[in-house]
């Protein structure tokens, strides 16, 4: 069979295969484990096969010979007995279906704490006396007693219970990106710890309401063994923050699963008009507030790049209207010396799929202020935001300051064409920081960026109050979509950057389309809304 029909069967019975996965399973990881091996299974098959007479009964022999090679795979020793019970120690995660006495009891001893676990394995799965297992947990044998005493107590109170998988078991977050606004720390930013999943949604999963770590397995259709570390790792590192009540919630930000279109073009439309009086009555200000800016170097002498690059600072910097938030709760502290607020994002679904826009598609996203700082050489700091007006690509996670000192190592001289500074070469040219012929192409600016970003006038507060209502309606509503600890932080980011990088973008398509700054060639590009503050510039 060829690739096109093959992948065109795969396509068509996916959710199928899926849904099969599920149902076998006990946990959305398990299934999706399944549902992988089932399908590369199917795939290599249909490639093999010339002629098949009945599609879905093919695939479904070989789904049941894969899930039955899982079974295999993943099947462990079932332990000991209990007052004549099979008591297994770790879940075994088996995909058969086991004797629904054996299910329960086995399910309910992975919901026993950590110490009682031990205590009932050691002592029914090998076969250890009380004095012993005193001696390896370091704890008296009274204690040990009394642990095994509430242990089948537990076991038989809780036996008959019914367990609920969670929605989170079924259908879990997907994050499509990850942000952060602070310090990420030597470990990057929240993609380090959030980019797997299960710690993605065991966070997400105490994000509306706070939940013991029971609660949380249960919504995640898990048992507590398997993300009893997981869940110390994300708490050690902010993620999760434990409450007076033994529950946990957390200060990151999730993207919403849906949105409205017609919010979204009501705050659009506002913005718009915004812009219309930025770019008439404020853009001209900063214009002439950056005229007297002379010791600065841009790679092609076009000047207007650089009133360009202080019009966009200004609209996305000196136009915040202030709450008077306190947001320090939200800023994450890692072990690794992050200090961020974090959010995560996913694909959000229309809440509203037909509502009839009545403006035209609009792409204003934009990176936050992307600041980097030197250690290494003090009078090296840079300021930049990615845009559609910009040719950079990988926001922030392409951009660091090792850049930006190798641009100054190439100023000063101590950055010379040979061997051992290839790779410095080689990185400036794919960013396009330097030319072919080794020439400085990004704009810079002799002196302190304090300096500079001071010239900048702020937005006069009679423009913030008439946006100000609105602003404060639309964060109301938008706010409804999220949990109660984060409705300050939801505030703060929706009023205080009502006025921000989209409004920027609109700002300067205004002021390209009027003639005020000529559209920027290909090269300009990439330093369109980057500067580089130095205190040396190219001869």
């Amino acid at each position: 069979m060829d690739k096109q029909t093959a992948d065109k069967i795969i396509t068509e019975y996916l959710q199928k295969i899926y849904g099969f996965a599920v149902k076998k399973s006990f946990s959305f990881d398990e299934a999706e484990d399944l549902c992988s091996d089932i399908i590369q299974e199917v795939y290599l098959s249909l490639l093999k096969a010339d002629y098949i007479a009945n599609i879905e009964g093919y695939i479904w022999r070989i789904s049941n010979y894969t899930y039955s090679k899982y079974v295999s795979r993943k099947k462990k020793a079932e332990g000991v007995s209990l007052d004549n019970e099979i008591l297994p120690y770790y879940e075994d995660y088996s995909l058969e279906d086991p004797d629904e006495d054996l299910f329960r009891l086995r399910r309910e001893v992975a919901f026993l704490t950590k110490t009682r676990r031990q205590i009932v394995y050691l002592f029914y799965y090998e076969n250890e006396t009380v004095s012993n297992i005193s001696k390896k947990l370091a704890i008296p044998e009274g204690t040990v007693k009394w642990h095994l005493n509430k242990a089948r107590n537990e076991l038989k109170e809780n036996f008959t219970m019914e367990r609920k998988i969670g929605t989170l078991g079924i259908s879990p977050y997907i994050p499509t990106g990850f942000g952060h606004n602070g310090n990420p720390g030597s470990n990057d930013g929240p993609e380090f710890y959030l980019g797997d999943k299960l710690n993605c949604n065991i966070v997400y999963s105490v994000y509306f309401e706070p939940k013991t770590a029971d609660e949380i397995a249960e919504e995640l259709g898990v048992t507590p063994v398997y993300i009893e570390d997981k869940i110390a790792f994300l708490e050690e590192n902010g993620f999760l923050v434990k409450q007076s009540d033994g529950k946990y919630t957390t200060y990151v930000q999730f993207d919403p699963t849906e949105y409205s279109l017609e919010l979204e073009e009501r705050r659009i439309i506002l913005q718009r008009e915004l812009a219309q009086t930025l770019a008439k009555e404020y853009a001209p200000r900063i214009i002439e507030a950056i005229k007297d800016v002379t010791d600065v170097y841009i790679p092609t002498g076009n000047r207007q790049l650089l009133a360009a690059a202080a019009v966009f600072y200004g609209v996305a910097n000196k136009c915040c209207i202030n709450t008077g938030k306190d947001l320090s709760k939200y800023y994450i502290k890692t072990t690794a010396g992050g200090n961020f607020i974090a959010n995560v994002n996913c694909n959000a679904q229309p809440s509203d799929p037909d509502y009839k826009t009545t403006v035209e598609p609009w792409n204003y996203g934009a990176c936050g202020n992307m600041n980097r700082w030197s250690d290494k050489y003090p009078a090296v700091y840079s300021w930049s935001i990615d845009s559609r007006l910009s040719s950079r690509k990988g926001y922030w996670m392409n951009n660091p300051t090792s850049d930006y000192e190798y641009v100054y190592e190439l100023l000063n001289g101590t950055l010379t064409k040979n061997e051992a500074n290839a790779e410095k070469f080689a990185r400036l040219k794919e960013r396009q920081f330097i030319t072919e012929d080794d020439e400085v192409n990004i704009m810079l600016v002799r002196g302190d960026y304090n300096e500079f970003f001071s010239k900048i006038p702020e937005l006069e507060e009679c423009y913030k109050e008439k946006v100000a209502p609105f602003a404060l309606e639309y964060a109301a509503m938008i706010g409804k979509q999220y949990p109660p600890q984060m409705q300050d932080l939801i505030t703060a980011y929706e009023v205080g950057g009502f006025i921000s990088n989209s409004v920027a973008i609109m700002v300067m398509d205004i002021l390209y389309a009027d003639g005020t700054f000529t559209p920027v060639t290909e090269r300009e590009a990439v330093t369109t809304n980057l500067l580089m503050f130095t205190d040396i510039l190219p001869e």
